[in-house]
């Protein structure tokens, strides 16, 4: 089920040590129009190539939604969980910044470090995690926040 299963020693012990980096995903024209359908958000600069080649941004872009919803994919992969885990669920995000718009065709990546890890009940754990989502090949990062998961065992 999940990917990378620490024990609870070894996940202190990676606590602010340790950036994991997932793979480059391309951001597609058919997975924007996709979100855009699935949100009702069918805004020029993310359908409409030819009017957003006015827009400033020199063709259509990603929701900055859409790139954050990436970030269960991206992270999944990459990020450890404590044995015993048997589901993780989104908590919240804290100082969610988009910074860089995603143009289409560009691939990104996650970038996540643990920040800290604190006993959330008896049978569930609660991170922080430090994150921003690189795009290929530019100097800025397209979102940067600090993400909250409970794991729950």
């Amino acid at each position: 089920m999940f990917v990378n299963i620490l024990s609870l020693v070894e996940y202190k012990a990676i606590i602010s040590s340790r950036t994991f980096q997932s793979r480059w995903v391309e951001i597609t024209q058919s997975m924007i129009n996709s979100f855009a359908d699935a949100t009702l958000d069918h805004q020029f600069i993310h359908t409409d190539p030819e009017s957003s080649s006015k827009s400033g941004f020199g063709g259509t872009i990603a929701h900055g939604y859409l790139t954050l919803s990436l970030l269960s994919t991206l992270a999944y992969e990459v990020l450890p969980v404590i044995d015993g885990t048997k589901l993780t669920l989104n908590y919240g995000m804290d100082r969610l910044r988009f910074i860089t718009p995603v143009r289409t065709g560009k691939r990104i990546r996650g970038n996540f470090t643990i920040e800290e890890m604190a006993e959330a009940s008896s049978r569930s754990f609660r991170s922080s995690i430090n994150v921003s989502v690189q795009i290929e090949d530019e100097p800025k990062p397209a979102l940067v926040g600090q993400w909250t998961v409970v794991m729950k065992m």
